[in-house]
């Protein structure tokens, strides 16, 4: 196990239809196949860095349902720290109905429950909690206000700070300055620059605004071309492994989660955005959020047998 992550975020259950494509609106599809799965950004990414051999804390919101229950449960198997996952009595827990073609590709709709009520007073109550972690991982499917309170904590404890910003949406240089690393893909990284992101250069050219705004690193992924990792004193290009994808729901996620491990544990960044690539890879051949996110052994083996 590595150093302590500690994970600020969402828990949703999702509700999955598998289709040969996504309804456009007004249209049905007939014919699709339907499963539940655990996901939320912010426990697929507490999932995913566990299994990657993080030892990881979750901050997070439930409600007092079945569904809460059946997280919290599925947290602990995976052996998650759940002292600060608060059963919200106010709340349903939060749902996902995703739908997901032929070739991976997905469309989400999240009711957020209990999610939206995750507020700085709950991080304030785990304060021990992230002050004396390695690493803070945050996305944006929680209240701004609880992620802007968690990032000023950590950044006050020297805590390095992983900020996936998704769903995209504004962040003002208060709330960047915290960030050690930024993990946009290229929607969300043109959102937050306004330049379309459909190229290395550029990407490159985003992350370099972005910088410019006080994040001490930017990695924009790409999906299936790669990821661009720049810092202070470099640019890299991590090409993406091959796979033949099934489900890209948690891709992101399983990236973030992999990413913090190999960060905790003081691997250099070009390798751990390949580690963190790689963990990305498995998880697309799997249909699921939580489910796809591979151990540590299979991230390992499947690294060693690719030839890039």
């Amino acid at each position: 196990m590595t150093k302590r992550i500690v994970v600020v975020g969402s828990s949703n259950t999702d509700m999955i239809i598998k289709v040969e494509q996504i309804p456009r609106p007004g249209e049905t599809v007939i014919g699709g196949r339907f499963s539940t799965a655990a996901g939320g950004k912010g426990a697929n990414q507490a999932v995913a860095a566990a299994r990657a051999g993080g030892d990881v804390a979750f901050i997070a919101r439930v409600g007092d349902d079945m569904f809460g229950r059946q997280a919290i449960d599925g947290f602990r198997a995976d052996r998650l720290d759940v002292s600060h996952v608060t059963v919200d009595p106010d709340a349903p827990s939060g749902v996902a109905s995703i739908f997901v073609d032929a070739k991976g590709q997905n469309s989400i709709a999240v009711a957020s429950g209990a999610n939206a009520n995750l507020s700085p007073d709950d991080v304030r109550r785990a304060a021990d909690v992230i002050a004396s972690a390695d690493i803070l991982v945050m996305q944006l499917e929680t209240p701004i206000e609880t992620v802007r309170a968690a990032a000023q904590l950590a950044r006050d404890n020297n805590v390095t700070v992983i900020l996936n910003p998704a769903p995209a949406q504004p962040l003002d240089d208060e709330l960047l300055r915290c960030v050690s690393i930024l993990t946009p893909n290229e929607s969300e990284a043109e959102l937050l620059t306004g330049i379309p992101v459909d190229s290395p250069p550029a990407a490159q050219k985003a992350a370099e605004a972005l910088r410019a705004r006080g994040v001490e690193t930017v990695i924009v992924t790409m999906g299936e071309k790669g990821a661009l990792l720049t810092t202070k004193d470099y640019s890299d290009f991590v090409p993406a492994f091959k796979v033949d994808a099934i489900d890209a729901t948690a891709a992101g996620d399983v990236f973030n989660g992999a990413l913090s491990v190999a960060v905790a544990q003081r691997t250099p960044l070009p390798q751990a955005v390949r580690f963190a690539s790689a963990a990305a890879a498995l998880s697309v051949t799997k249909l699921g959020a939580q489910p796809s996110a591979p151990a540590h052994p299979a991230i390992e083996r499947f690294m060693k047998s690719s030839s890039l």
